[in-house]
């Protein structure tokens, strides 16, 4: 706040387009004629946040396409219900093509990682909202989920035989213990790059447009700013609905695995 008050006083431009990011406590005033945000302090495990809020609306929103929006079903579906028809037929080809058909069984948790993930991105595109998804606290959970989800099923499937996911053995005999190190390194590293991979470009984009929203400020640039604003909350858009295929479909890959290591 100091930084701001200098930089207002000098007539100079400043923001921060990080701040967007911030927990902050839902139920909270903060204090102005204080230095220190209180709502961004002292927040623990169970304190709600703006987060918790917008991962309650994406749930709900979820909710409200798969359940309410299919309840009166008809043979020619209204728009609700061809919504929610496409995004089950869309996820369940994606499982069956990806894992194999004996990976259906998997298709509901699948089917429910989809529809979150891409709801918090759109919902975290909204005017005064929040990227839930820009979070590495998020975004780490799903993958963790999925980590464990797959190495417990490769092991109940497969048993011992789920190691041979490890065991390159179409590689030369001498360089199969070298190969198996680096297999297994980047097993242990899929959770990370899963996580990382989605935070990491919700977060850049997001961070980019308030950075030419900054710039929309001054008169000169103001009408480059707007088309560049324009343009990168368009890609956002896509980003959003692609982060979130990547995601899905990276889970599938990794089902797949654990179905048929020696694959």
């Amino acid at each position: 706040m100091a930084t701001e008050a200098h930089g207002a006083e000098e007539g100079g431009l400043v923001f921060h387009p990080m701040d967007q990011f911030k927990l902050s406590k839902l139920f909270c005033t903060d204090d102005p004629s204080t230095a220190v945000n209180e709502c961004q302090i002292d927040i623990g495990m169970f304190t709600i946040t703006n987060s918790t809020l917008w991962m309650a609306l994406a749930v709900v929103a979820v909710i409200a396409l798969m359940v309410f929006g299919t309840s009166r079903r008809a043979t020619i579906p209204g728009r609700t219900q061809s919504i929610a028809e496409l995004a089950y037929g869309f996820v369940y080809k994606m499982v069956e093509d990806v894992a194999g058909k004996d990976a259906v069984g998997f298709f509901p948790y699948i089917m429910t990682l989809f529809m979150f993930v891409v709801f918090a991105n759109f919902l975290g595109l909204l005017p005064m909202s929040f990227s839930t998804t820009s979070h590495f606290a998020v975004t780490v959970v799903l993958a963790m989920m999925v980590f464990l989800t797959v190495t417990i099923v490769g092991f109940v499937k497969n048993g011992a035989k789920f190691l041979g996911l490890f065991w390159v053995s179409s590689a030369p005999l001498a360089l199969r213990p070298v190969l198996a190190i680096i297999e297994i390194i980047s097993y242990f590293v899929r959770p990370v790059s899963h996580s990382i991979r989605l935070a990491g470009n919700v977060m850049a984009g997001h961070a980019v447009i308030k950075v030419f929203a900054g710039f929309a400020a001054i008169a000169v640039v103001s009408p480059v700013s707007v088309v560049a604003i324009t343009a990168m909350y368009g890609l956002e858009v896509l980003v959003a609905f692609i982060q979130a295929y990547v995601f899905t479909i990276l889970t599938c890959v990794y089902l797949k695995d654990a179905l048929h290591p020696s694959h």
